[in-house]
């Protein structure tokens, strides 16, 4: 598989320093599924997209700080691009800010959770799984950092799973496109040291009852291999 990475975030803190690049944390998470794929990094927040999408097996969309409702030109540009992949049958998939960023390109509505900061292990439900979703539970655990959400569907969205409070948090568009609000590219040390930084501005207990949720295990490896399976059969 050769897959368009479209980069999007934004931080360029000591905390984003510290750490892997976006396209190398989906590159952890993907290899063990899904050896010898080839991502091509495109840091869409500078300006740089794909000149053509031709060629490619698949566009994978990251997450990030920023706000889908940021009035930036790449934002604009980003949502140009998943509709190009949409109609051209280019299979998408996005994570948290990617998930948020497909569902507004094609007609959805996002912003600010209800519930403020969702924050470290959560455990969401797969109510309807999609069939490249081979042995999911009735749960997944996966990690989580949003203060934003999809709050309306696009047309032909299907809603394969959420919390009661993100309803919307597992979605897919037919065969072509699938998309998360969570984060199985974080590790736990990411986290931890996400939640440390964030922590002087966070309330408390949001602080608090985030790192007390890292103690139990998450499915990553599950959700990557559904990732996998996903590009496999969506591919042209």
């Amino acid at each position: 598989m050769h897959i368009a990475f479209l980069d999007t975030n934004i931080d360029r803190s000591a905390l984003a320093a510290r750490h892997a690049s976006e396209v190398d944390k989906f590159r952890a998470l993907m290899d063990p599924a899904a050896p010898g794929w080839r991502y091509v990094d495109f840091r869409v927040t500078e300006g740089h997209f794909p000149e053509a999408l031709a060629g490619f097996d698949g566009v994978m969309i990251s997450g990030s700080p920023a706000s889908v409702n940021d009035p930036t030109p790449w934002m604009a540009r980003l949502e140009a691009v998943i509709r190009e992949a949409v109609a051209a049958g280019v299979p998408v998939f996005g994570a948290c800010l990617g998930h948020q960023a497909v569902a507004k390109a094609l007609g959805g509505r996002v912003g600010r959770n209800p519930q403020g900061w969702v924050l470290g292990r959560i455990e969401s439900r797969i109510d309807a799984p999609a069939p490249w979703m081979a042995g999911a539970g009735p749960r997944i655990a996966l990690h989580a950092a949003h203060n934003e959400q999809v709050l309306a569907l696009p047309p032909g969205a299907q809603v394969l799973g959420g919390t009661e409070t993100t309803p919307y948090g597992h979605l897919a568009y037919g065969a072509g496109v699938f998309t998360t609000q969570y984060h199985p590219e974080l590790t736990r040390a990411f986290m931890q040291d996400l939640i440390g930084e964030m922590t002087p501005s966070l309330d408390p207990a949001v602080a608090r009852a985030a790192r007390d949720s890292l103690s139990g295990p998450i499915g990553a490896a599950q959700m990557a291999g559904w990732i996998a399976a996903f590009f496999q059969q969506a591919r042209p």
